[in-house]
């Protein structure tokens, strides 16, 4: 269980990761992307990013790469921005915390309709 002050870290990363993404790498397959979570290593080494895309898998896909290909920047820009030894290596993987919540939704209403019925 990470403590408060890996919490405020990864919070901190999520901010600053958001704003370079937004302002600074200038992707177009990139498109509407959102930093939805950010988990630190215990030894700060790793920062796992979990993004979301707005659109299609494909559009997910596209990002993701575009992201992987961004990583060097924006861990540069990140390290500049932050008070820390040493800037954490960047994982980027899809969060499908969205979809895996929107499929239970919709088996859920599946399940109350075939009961009314």
């Amino acid at each position: 269980m990470p403590n408060i002050k890996q919490r405020r870290l990864e919070g901190i990363i999520r901010k600053n990761i958001s704003d370079i993404v937004q302002f600074e790498v200038n992707d177009p397959n990139i498109g509407f992307v959102t930093i939805t979570d950010v988990e630190v290593s215990r030894d700060h080494s790793y920062a796992t990013v979990y993004v979301t895309f707005l659109g299609k898998e494909q559009r997910s896909a596209a990002g993701l790469r575009a992201l992987e290909n961004a990583k060097g920047h924006i861990r540069s820009e990140l390290s500049r921005r932050l008070d820390i030894r040493r800037c954490p290596e960047l994982v980027f993987k899809l969060d499908t915390a969205m979809e895996n919540g929107r499929h239970i939704d919709e088996l859920i209403a599946r399940i109350n309709k075939e009961q009314d019925q």
